[in-house]
């Protein structure tokens, strides 16, 4: 899975200005080279795994090791920031893996004026096979993320998703949607909104993910692409 779909990586020049500052959260595994600082958990020399985000406009990265911040991202402290420092914040495919990601996102508000923000959809979170045989989704993340407009809502990835078929989405059928269909995104400007889907009792979980398997395998595309 690209760390931004490549639509959306070519729009971001766009958004950037050169006088900008600009924050990247999570961009150890692929960091925005036009980021003057990012923060990540993870140590600055083992970066850039997966290449860097935005090479063609940006070939040097801004950052430094001193503008690599080491810190979890969900608190207790607030982020050492600002209300509202940069300009442009991007956060994808981080808030998937986080312990608290409702944290992350009000800290996300209150130190950017604006930013990108991507997650896995649910509907790739849901479909067995894609990274391990017996897994659905990518077995290390914590939430099924869903986004409306400039809303995103976590709700608890349960165990119950990989092991009954009733509840996930086979592999074979990625190749009737869109492939950017496996992410969810959306860019915001001022602020954006975000809760936690909360569903404790059993049967109701159950329902929920027939539901969503039900809405997912729709024909011939449950999900209409975002970029025509």
């Amino acid at each position: 899975m690209s760390l931004v779909l490549q639509p959306n990586r070519d729009k971001l020049p766009s958004f950037i200005e050169p006088h900008h500052r600009v924050l990247d959260v999570g961009g150890w595994h692929a960091p925005l080279n036009r980021a003057d600082v990012i923060v990540d958990i993870m140590p600055y020399a083992t970066r850039n795994r997966a290449g860097a985000i935005g090479a063609g406009a940006w070939p040097t990265e801004y950052f430094t090791a001193e503008s690599f911040l080491n810190f979890d991202i969900c608190g207790p402290n607030p982020w050492p920031f600002r209300d509202k420092e940069f300009d442009f914040v991007l956060c994808s495919h981080t808030l998937e893996d986080v312990r608290d990601p409702i944290f992350a996102c009000r800290e996300l508000n209150r130190v950017a004026k604006a930013g990108y923000v991507e997650v896995p959809s649910r509907f790739v979170e849901s479909m067995r096979g894609i990274e391990r045989p017996f897994f659905a989704g990518y077995y290390h993340h914590r939430w099924l993320c869903e986004v409306n407009g400039t809303e995103i809502t976590f709700q608890f990835k349960p165990a119950m998703l990989h092991a009954y078929r009733q509840f996930y989405l086979r592999k074979p059928l990625l190749k009737r949607v869109r492939a950017e269909v496996a992410a969810a995104w959306f860019f915001w400007e001022g602020s954006f909104a975000y809760s936690e889907k909360i569903i404790i009792d059993r049967d109701e979980v159950q329902r929920d993910l027939r539901a969503f398997k039900a809405k997912a395998r729709a024909i011939p595309n449950p999900f209409e692409s975002r970029f025509t």
